[in-house]
């Protein structure tokens, strides 16, 4: 992805963030990941697919996540956190 559409998708998630939409979507509390339950002013706005991974910010691509799921994850996609759990914990298919 080039500088210019990272900057472009960032921005856009900035205009989501003071949405209506994202606002009811925070007002729950809960993390997308952990399922925690976190006031809504300490969650953050994550992209599923990460915008350095091609992701875009739409409706479709953001979640509420906690800052711990949100600071573990990265850049990296869910399946692959999921699986990178399974390798640390030694576990196999």
């Amino acid at each position: 992805m080039s500088e210019n559409n990272f900057k472009i998708e960032k921005a856009k998630a900035r205009k989501l963030r003071q949405s209506q939409w994202w606002k009811q979507k925070i007002e729950s509390g809960i993390c997308h990941y952990c399922g925690g339950v976190f006031s809504s002013d300490t969650l953050s706005m994550d992209h599923i697919v990460p915008i350095a991974r091609g992701g875009k910010s739409t409706r479709g691509n953001l979640v509420p996540a906690c800052k711990k799921c949100n600071n573990n994850k990265k850049y990296y996609t869910p399946a692959e956190i999921i699986l990178k759990e399974k390798l640390d914990q030694d576990v196999y298919f």
